[in-house]
């Protein structure tokens, strides 16, 4: 969600002055903060090739150079990389570089769309209306029997997975007018 002109100042943080509108002092960057936790990079598939570049350096050698700094600042953190996309074919396009696939592929976890784990869904949903009912304030919100029998036998194939399921029940959440969600609902 960073636009791709700051990304890198996001992630490694930037010296005083380094360019115009930076804040007075610099900034600490992302990896900076995560020292000894976990920087979780969603969508990186869609990094620039220079964000790459960097993403790259920053995992074999350890460190980050903050912009408009040459001191190197040692780093110690994982690093959990998403991606809708098959990054091997990414590469195989030339636009993901295979080295930094490698240095990010240490542990694969592919999640298969939710049309194809239909099992899911009632625990999903579940969760996903429960924190619905508390955002609105109504703790009484809840499925009627009949939806949680039919919910992961519907034949719909929920083409945005896991966001558009929690869309949808935010959706009836916000718009209905008892507590109880019901099938026709």
């Amino acid at each position: 969600a960073i636009p791709r002109e700051l990304i890198e100042s996001e992630l490694f943080g930037y010296e005083d002055g380094t360019f115009t509108g930076a804040r007075r002092g610099g900034r600490t960057g992302r990896f900076e903060e995560a020292q000894g936790g976990t920087v979780f990079l969603d969508e990186v598939s869609e990094c620039s090739p220079s964000t790459q570049v960097a993403l790259l350096r920053v995992l074999q050698e350890q460190e980050i150079t903050r912009l408009g700094s040459g001191k190197p600042i040692p780093i110690d953190l994982r690093v959990i990389a998403a991606t809708n996309k098959d990054l091997l074919k990414e590469v195989a396009k030339g636009l993901f570089r295979e080295d930094l696939y490698y240095r990010l592929n240490v542990i694969s976890i592919h999640l298969p769309p939710l049309r194809d784990r239909r099992e899911d869904i009632p625990l999903l949903a579940a969760s996903f209306l429960a924190d619905v009912a508390e955002a609105l304030h109504c703790p009484d919100l809840h499925f009627s029997e009949e939806v949680l029998r039919h919910l992961a036998l519907t034949p719909y194939p929920w083409p945005g997975n896991i966001r558009e399921l929690r869309n949808v029940l935010q959706q009836v959440g916000v718009l209905l007018s008892r507590p109880e969600i019901r099938w026709e609902d």
